[in-house]
């Protein structure tokens, strides 16, 4: 951000001479010397370093930074990467093109920064322009055993698409590469994506906590998009969409193909652990309790109670309302006729937590409507597995945490009912989350 201001601040003329733009410069010549990649490769990068310092250029003479501009900035890392790794893929014999997610057909809202795929538009997009690549391109080889042609193999951008009314880049958000990788699984009809990240898979719970958690071998994708969503950092939630469309009959069968698509999360530094695979289907939980336990902290909590008298309908509609006018989404809820409480989620809107300014102007809202009690610094505890098994799964909880004198101050189930969730003070999150994982994972 602070190399950013200092494009639009300085003057056209001296964006060329900026320090950060110069290294980013001098990193992709020394990069593309070493891996000694052809001289189309080098002409397209350097083409696109060119675009960049065009549209810093821009940005100086404008002196603003929108969010469409912004995605615009943030995409050439990706688009440079790609096209350096598909030139040293042929470099090393193997036939490759690259690809820019925006241009293959993968279209968004155009909410910039945060985009969201448009499913049904963008699977045939996809389909078509990668099929139409392969058979207009002349990189084929025949694969050792003589069965069957290889034919080029794809290097897409991540995390990038295009507005679909404006046509400029979008960026997916947080995790948008994932999203990316699952979306042409799902619309190649592809077995198996397998996601590279620095663990051996989907823990039990958050490592850094509980340091003996333990990989899961399998779960469904309804288990893996509740943990994502709430705490396990190894997978976010977007990524796990397109095999939820998968299960609703989004892209359709393709021929040849697997309507069963899996992610497999493997570890790039232990490559021969098996990792853990996330299915569109069910799974056999009969000896499954508890698939993980995942914290989420840093959450404000709200309780609202109405000021109207028994009885008064549209009370919960006016309250929803007023987090839709000012963008706040939320967590987790527990409702009754004339009170709700809810968490905030924060990590979904804002990159911070929200300042005095912006509590001070919620609580207002509800002025006439109901009372609000704010609670800050609160942790929500998940309790994700099998539905069949929810009694016997709180039971053992409440045991533990009447052991550990903590009080939940909220409960609440999700809509799949694979996931229980408590509200607890901060200060005893990590506590409570080795002492449940003791429980549960011995």
């Amino acid at each position: 951000v602070k190399e950013l201001e200092q494009a639009v601040l300085c003057s056209a003329s001296e964006v060329k001479e900026l320090e950060p733009l110069r290294k980013i410069r001098e990193l992709h010549e020394a990069t593309l010397a070493e891996l000694e990649v052809d001289q189309e490769t080098c002409d397209d990068v350097m083409a696109l370093l060119d675009e960049l310092t065009m549209l810093l250029v821009g940005l100086s003479l404008l002196k603003d930074l929108t969010p469409r501009s912004l995605d615009s900035l943030v995409s050439f890392g990706e688009r440079l990467s790609t096209r350096i790794f598909s030139g040293y893929l042929r470099r090393q014999g193997v036939p490759s093109v690259q690809h820019d997610a925006f241009e293959m057909g993968i279209k968004t809202t155009d909410q910039f920064t945060n985009g969201d795929v448009l499913y049904e538009e963008s699977v045939e997009n996809v389909r078509a322009n990668l099929r139409r690549a392969w058979a207009a391109s002349d990189l084929k080889f025949e694969c050792p055993d003589g069965k069957e042609e290889v034919r080029v193999v794809p290097v897409v951008t991540g995390f990038l698409g295009q507005g679909e009314k404006t046509g400029a880049i979008t960026t997916l958000g947080r995790g948008g590469s994932d999203l990316t990788a699952t979306f042409i699984g799902m619309a190649l009809g592809i077995d198996e994506v397998v996601v590279w990240k620095d663990v051996d898979g989907v823990m039990t719970t958050d490592p850094r906590v509980v340091p003996d958690a333990k990989p899961i071998p399998l779960l469904t994708v309804e288990e893996a998009t509740e943990l994502a969503y709430f705490g396990a950092t190894v997978l976010h939630p977007q990524s796990m969409q397109p095999l939820l469309e998968k299960q609703r009959g989004v892209g359709g069968s393709i021929p040849g193909g697997c309507d069963d698509l899996r992610v497999r999360v493997k570890n790039s530094y232990n490559t021969g652990a098996p990792g853990s695979v996330i299915c569109a289907g069910d799974r056999n939980m009969e000896e499954t309790v508890l698939t993980s336990i995942v914290l989420k902290s840093g959450v404000n909590m709200l309780d609202i109670v109405s000021t109207r008298m028994l009885g008064q309908y549209g009370f919960l509609a006016k309250v929803f309302s007023i987090f839709e006018d000012l963008q706040i989404s939320v967590d987790v809820v527990a409702t009754s006729e004339v009170s709700v409480s809810v968490t905030l989620d924060i990590s979904k809107i804002w990159a911070r937590d929200l300042d005095a300014e912006e509590l001070l102007k919620l609580e207002k809202s509800f002025d006439g409507l109901a009372t609000v009690k704010l609670r800050t610094n609160r942790t929500i505890i998940s309790l994700i597995g099998n539905a069949d098994r929810n009694n016997e799964a709180l039971g053992r909880t409440f045991a533990v945490l009447t052991r550990l004198g903590v009080n939940p101050e909220m409960i609440s189930k999700g809509a799949f009912k694979n996931n229980v969730a408590l509200i607890v003070p901060e200060e005893v999150g990590d506590m409570c989350l080795r002492e449940l994982h003791r429980e549960f994972f011995p």
